[in-house]
């Protein structure tokens, strides 16, 4: 069940933050940009070229934020998902990111 006292964590990849139950699906900018003007958010995005796309997308604005993040029982997290994985140690641009394409995914720690 979802906790609305919550803010919601913003990634830059589908990653268990800690030790938990996960649930992950796709979700549309719309119904994200939804979840964020209710709850507010934490960006834990680490490329800049990521934070200025998800800028666009949720109409707010994401910094990049290299923080250490613990997604708590409850809380979701807006993703943005490559449709690809980059090579070992390369970081993308904005072009790149384009090219490669990208989907936003809704996870919700559960237990």
């Amino acid at each position: 069940m979802i906790n609305d006292n919550l803010p919601i964590g913003l990634f830059n990849g589908t990653v268990a933050t800690t030790n938990g139950l996960y649930r992950i699906k796709d979700i549309d900018s719309e119904t994200a940009k939804k979840y964020i003007k209710k709850n507010g958010f934490i960006s834990a995005i680490g490329h800049k070229a990521t934070a200025e796309i998800m800028s666009e997308l949720l109409e707010d604005n994401i910094l990049m934020n290299r923080i250490e993040f613990f997604q708590q029982i409850g809380q979701i997290a807006i993703v943005f998902k490559l449709n690809e994985r980059p090579p070992e140690g390369e970081i993308l641009d904005r072009k790149e990111i384009e090219r490669i394409g990208y989907s936003l995914k809704i996870m919700e720690r559960l237990e």
